[in-house]
């Protein structure tokens, strides 16, 4: 599987963005993914997962703010990001893996490029 990111870009604080992470192959929709995000001097950290069946989460810095969605169809998820704050910015990164269990542990195997994301204030 390859992902390819896309979406990122400069907004004022309070705007939205919306990611697009488009996936090659076959069988998408057996692949749970997940959005992470890494800034400057900081660990890379997640911001939203979507397993096979749908079920989402969301770590409190971004839960009611950020909705990831896929569309199995399209071989693509998505990240819809609103009332973005200047510490949002970041490189963002999809990723993918068939396994659950990984998927939980935030053990991923598949990763696109990362988009960058600006928020000024």
């Amino acid at each position: 599987v390859q992902l390819q990111a896309s979406g990122g870009g400069l907004v004022q604080a309070g705007g939205s963005l919306r990611l697009s992470c488009v996936a090659s192959g076959s069988f998408f929709s057996r692949y749970n993914t997940a959005w992470f995000r890494q800034a400057p001097g900081k660990q890379r950290e997640l911001v939203a997962r979507i397993t096979t069946g749908g079920s989402t989460y969301y770590p409190d810095s971004v839960k009611g703010r950020f909705t990831i969605s896929r569309d199995n169809a399209g071989n693509t998820v998505f990240l819809q990001m609103n009332s973005l704050k200047p510490e949002d910015t970041a490189d963002y990164y999809c990723a993918a893996t068939p396994n659950i269990l990984r998927a939980l542990k935030s053990e991923y195997d598949y990763w696109g490029q990362g988009t960058l994301v600006t928020v000024s204030s």
